[in-house]
């Protein structure tokens, strides 16, 4: 078969929401013609919207690979390493109460480099709000949480999540002062 009768089936595949079938098509496309940019591309998407993103940023490496000249290319990659960035981010923090204070500014750097890659991931920037406020960096949660609603003023859920860093910020200056300090010194 000629990988365009493959390709037609990944895109059946994807019509119908079964990404796993479309990925076989995918890969079969490739074994068929491993120099198509254009395929590996579009793979790279369909691993990347699967969560994937090992596989994703390989073909995407790929696609760069193969034509560097093609833009789209490049960002898509970007996209997928800082979606990578973020995932690994919230594996460090999300649902653990014995976070050290040295893996939220780990989670902190890869978030911020998600930021720079791609500057309109928004899941980056809340959680690198939300991780500025369990450092009690407040004013930094603020402010990027700030960022990102200038970015996407139609995302209500962001105004939830900035009455909370602002009632967090709130609660932690009605602490005493020898409170905060012991909580920063704890690594809180």
């Amino acid at each position: 078969m000629k990988s365009e009768t493959y390709i037609q089936k990944a895109y059946r595949c994807i019509l119908q929401n079964d990404f796993e079938e479309a990925l076989r098509w995918f890969e079969e496309a490739i074994q068929a013609n491993p120099g198509d940019a254009e395929v590996h591309y579009r793979c790279s998407i369909t691993y990347g919207r699967s969560n994937r993103l090992e596989m994703a940023i390989s073909h995407a490496e790929e696609a760069v690979r193969l034509q560097p000249d093609k833009p789209e290319y490049a960002l898509h990659l970007q996209h997928i390493k800082a979606a990578e960035l973020v995932q690994k981010a919230r594996k460090m923090v999300e649902g653990r109460t014995d976070v050290t204070k040295s893996e939220l500014y780990q989670a902190v750097s890869h978030l911020k480099s998600a930021v720079a890659m791609d500057p309109l991931h928004l899941q980056a920037y809340v959680w690198l709000a939300l991780v500025y406020s369990e450092l009690n960096e407040h004013a930094l949660a603020i402010a990027t949480l700030r960022e990102v609603i200038a970015l996407f003023p139609q995302e209500s859920s962001l105004q939830h999540i900035m009455e909370e860093l602002k009632q967090r910020l709130k609660s932690y200056l009605q602490e005493p002062a020898s409170d905060r300090k012991r909580g920063h010194e704890n690594g809180r």
